[in-house]
């Protein structure tokens, strides 16, 4: 029998949480349930869950104070943020703070479950990955570390590393916008779309010491690695 799903969830509406919670628990999966974000980040550190599934609005500490918190020690655990639908703006945000996926309130527990599921699965085939030599770069995606030359490594975020690891795996090819979204966001709406320009130009940033590479904005299309 393989071993239960350990579930962080911070959620402060306390019916809400109790729902999600016994469903959850209902389909094999272990579930910490904290009311806010104070509470949680203790809870993480002392159980050192699988999954995250935070509430962007809690008192004490909000969502994305939390993540913020949780990324300065953790990198790769996987985060997902519930937002009221009047917040979808904040998703870029979610995002470029290390989230991993979001979801918009109300939603089925079938959708969480999945997204969950492949989150962790996308986790497990991060550390089968070697290091790959990008010009004068090398790109270590088990670790999502980025180094130039002989220079310290620099932490990419969950989100960097996979949109990165995918460009390269289309090197010198155009890797379709929508397809990426979908594969990575879950989504190919307008704010994930914002979301995606804001990471290419954070990598464009963190490449920039080797001219010889570039990614392309291949309009109508999507992007393209050239190196």
């Amino acid at each position: 029998m393989s071993a239960k799903i350990k579930l962080l969830l911070a959620e402060d509406e306390a019916a809400l949480g109790q729902i999600i919670k016994e469903s959850l628990e209902t389909r094999d999966f272990e579930v910490l349930l904290c009311e806010n974000g104070d509470k949680a980040f203790e809870a993480y550190k002392k159980h050192q869950p699988d999954v995250l599934v935070l509430d962007v609005m809690m008192p004490k500490k909000d969502g994305f104070t939390l993540a913020k918190d949780i990324r300065t020690i953790d990198h790769s655990v996987p985060i997902i943020f519930l937002t009221a639908k009047s917040q979808t703006a904040d998703v870029v945000e979610g995002f470029s703070i290390g989230g991993n996926d979001y979801l918009k309130k109300p939603f089925s527990m079938e959708e969480l479950i999945v997204r969950v599921h492949n989150l962790l699965d996308r986790k497990k085939h991060q550390h089968k990955v070697a290091l790959v030599t990008l010009g004068d770069y090398t790109f270590d995606f088990p670790k999502q570390q980025l180094a130039y030359k002989t220079e310290a490594a620099v932490q990419l975020t969950h989100r960097e590393a996979h949109l990165l690891f995918h460009l390269i795996k289309n090197k010198n090819q155009v890797l379709d916008r929508t397809i990426i979204l979908n594969h990575l966001w879950g989504t190919d709406d307008f704010f994930a779309a914002r979301s995606m320009d804001v990471f290419i130009t954070k990598l464009r940033k963190k490449l920039q010491k080797d001219e010889t590479i570039q990614i392309l904005n291949v309009r109508g299309y999507g992007y393209k690695l050239v190196c």
